[in-house]
């Protein structure tokens, strides 16, 4: 008998030098799933965002079907529930094109070009900007329509001056005879800018199943 419990005490377990469990397959998908999700979501929220064009407001640069990549981070990023930004490398310069949120809409996001910065003079002549006194020519800018609308009917080529408030911007769409931006609705506001916009990452012309792929536009810098 005392040998008997001798050899007992002595057998090893079944399970003696086997590592910890594993993890089931569902449970290891689960868990790469969610951290994908986690990252996928402070990389959108915090660094850069896709967007698509689906509209010609910016034509020439900016085609309706370009898909385009924007830095959150260059302007700063907005701390949640406060109104203080992170990370800032720069305030937005003129030229600069900008995706914000539509200011009479905000479920929808607007891409335009600025225009005038806080503290700015910003009026239109016959389809001319001036920008404190001076002309203000945009080399990307087309006039797509040769009528000139005068400034009682609707401010398309004539308007202003308006001075922009701080923390503001003036902003315009290149296709400048078809797009509705600060001339019809003034000005974005700072907190209401979402990023940059500087690589156009694909592009394709019309539905995705009909394969017109503009692959010269695709790795494009945005000017």
């Amino acid at each position: 008998m005392a040998e008997q419990t001798e050899q007992q005490i002595q057998a090893p377990s079944p399970t003696a030098g086997q590592g910890p469990a594993k993890k089931s397959v569902v449970r290891e998908y689960a868990e790469s799933i969610i951290i994908a999700v986690i990252l996928a979501l402070i990389i959108r929220a915090f660094i850069v965002q896709a967007f698509k064009i689906p509209s010609g407001s910016m034509e020439d640069t900016l085609l309706i079907g370009d898909h385009l990549l924007v830095s959150k981070f260059i302007y700063g990023t907005d701390l949640p529930f406060t109104d203080k930004r992170l990370f800032k490398i720069r305030d937005p310069k003129r030229g600069d094109v900008i995706v914000f949120v539509y200011p009479e809409d905000p479920r929808k996001d607007f891409i335009k070009r600025v225009i005038g910065l806080p503290g700015d003079v910003v009026e239109g002549k016959d389809k001319q900007v001036y920008i404190n006194g001076q002309l203000y020519v945009t080399p990307q800018a087309v006039h797509k329509e040769t009528e000139i609308i005068p400034k009682e009917q609707n401010p398309r080529d004539t308007f202003g001056p308006v001075v922009v408030p701080a923390d503001s911007y003036f902003v315009m769409g290149d296709n400048r005879d078809r797009s509705y931006d600060s001339r019809f609705w003034k000005f974005v506001t700072r907190d209401q800018i979402k990023g940059l916009a500087f690589i156009k990452y694909w592009s394709i012309d019309g539905p995705w199943y009909k394969f017109n792929i503009r692959w010269r536009n695709i790795g494009r810098l945005i000017k």
